[in-house]
């Protein structure tokens, strides 16, 4: 009897001890789960205290040393407080460990990349993908290790796969476009428009323009040679010539320089155009412009313009919003297009009001008509064939004011040929 309730304290004492030791280990678990809510939330802070929270993830590491948490905390506030070495550590520690870990990853290819150790980021953004074949930021840090890189051949290699894969990302359109736009090639080619007006002594107007492009990585520069030829009733009423030169410049990656100057001394063209636009690239496809515009007419006089713009890549699609404004009046043009390959082959649809200084076909006119109103519709398909012809068509019908009220039907047929080696 005596040795049965020995027995049964014993076991009485045992299960207090387990008890107690669950009820220990839960604590700690709360404890070191709270510590690591505080660390995140400060993080999320405007102001973060890095050193504070590198103490903090390091007494949870102590209580909770398998806790990887602690370790991706530390990797992160590290990383933050400009201690690279000790970040990459943590990073590399946690991957180690754990590798479904994403977060992990994610961290580490972007530290690489700020160094500027794209090897390494490379190779690490590769096991990413092999480990989340579905996550797609890893997909976008390979195209952006190629891009800064300069190795436009991989980037628009996987650039098209991953458009295949993602077709609506508006940041994936936007890249190939800029990509598209940084590819080293020349162009030669020749534009044609006759403009047909509905008014009994007017027109047609003709206007033709050939043009040299050298396309680098770093932009383009292009020559151009326009001849403009106005009839009515039969007669000339002006011709001439126009040379222009046209260049972009791409300055960083997010943002490029659009400056075009043009020179005539033929009535059918102003004296002097004198263009700038600047353009930045937001995240998710979003795109503005700023920029002005100064004519100096044959008689000395001179219009000066404001443009602002705004744009959006919506997967294929983009639109672009731009007004042109003068004490005189404002005008808008809105431009869509689809595109359906590569930045030669698209549907264009544009709608707009006012007249442009960007329109070289009525670009005598500008000045007067300025302060009148119209309303344009074009239309346009354009297609890269065989990798070397671009071939393309526009219509626009502008319903034009010419005095009070009184409106002409002007209808523009465009067509477009340029060879690409």
């Amino acid at each position: 009897m005596k040795n049965i309730k020995i027995t049964n304290l014993a076991k009485m004492f045992f299960c207090l001890f387990l008890f107690s030791n669950q009820n220990i280990e839960a604590q700690k678990k709360i404890d070191t789960d709270s510590l690591l809510t505080v660390i995140v939330q400060d993080m999320k802070t405007s102001k973060p205290n890095y050193k504070l929270n590198i103490q903090r993830a390091l007494l949870g590491k102590k209580l909770a040393p398998d806790y990887l948490d602690f370790h991706l905390v530390l990797g992160r506030n590290y990383d933050l407080n400009r201690v690279k070495d000790s970040a990459r550590y943590y990073y590399n520690y946690v991957i180690d460990k754990n590798p479904g870990y994403e977060d992990a990853f994610l961290y580490l290819i972007n530290l690489d990349i700020e160094e500027k150790k794209y090897d390494e980021a490379l190779n690490t953004t590769n096991k990413a993908i092999e480990l989340f074949p579905d996550s797609k930021p890893f997909r976008i840090r390979r195209i952006a290790i190629y891009s800064l890189q300069n190795d436009t051949y991989n980037e628009e290699k996987y650039l098209k796969s991953i458009k295949s894969k993602y077709p609506n990302d508006p940041d994936i359109g936007q890249r190939l476009f800029l990509l598209y736009s940084k590819t080293n090639f020349d162009r030669i080619g020749v534009y044609y428009n006759i403009t047909t007006i509905d008014r009994d002594g007017a027109g047609p107007w003709h206007f033709v323009s050939t043009d040299y492009v050298r396309q680098r990585i770093w932009g383009s520069v292009s020559g151009k040679i326009n001849y403009a030829k106005r009839l009515s009733s039969d007669q000339v009423m002006a011709s001439g010539l126009q040379f222009e030169g046209e260049s972009y410049i791409f300055s960083k990656k997010n943002n490029y320089s659009y400056i075009d100057v043009a020179f005539s001394k033929d009535n059918a063209f102003p004296q002097w155009r004198l263009a700038y636009s600047y353009f930045y690239n937001f995240n998710k496809g979003w795109e503005s412009d700023l920029g002005a515009r100064y004519i100096l007419m044959q008689d000395n006089s001179n219009v000066k313009t404001l443009n602002v713009g705004i744009g959006k890549y919506f997967g294929s699609y983009w639109l672009n919003l731009r007004s042109f404004i003068q004490e005189d009046g404002t005008s808008f043009t809105l431009t869509s297009r689809y595109y359906y390959k590569t930045k030669y082959d698209y549907l264009t649809l544009i709608a707009g009001y006012g007249t442009s200084p960007d329109d070289r076909t009525r670009a005598i006119e500008y000045q007067a008509r300025m302060s009148l109103r119209s309303y344009r519709l074009s239309a346009g398909f354009f297609k890269l064939i065989k990798s070397h012809y671009i071939v393309g068509i526009l219509i626009t019908d502008n319903e034009q004011e010419y005095t009070a009220n009184k409106f002409q039907t002007e209808l523009d047929f465009a067509f477009l040929l340029q060879y690409k080696f």
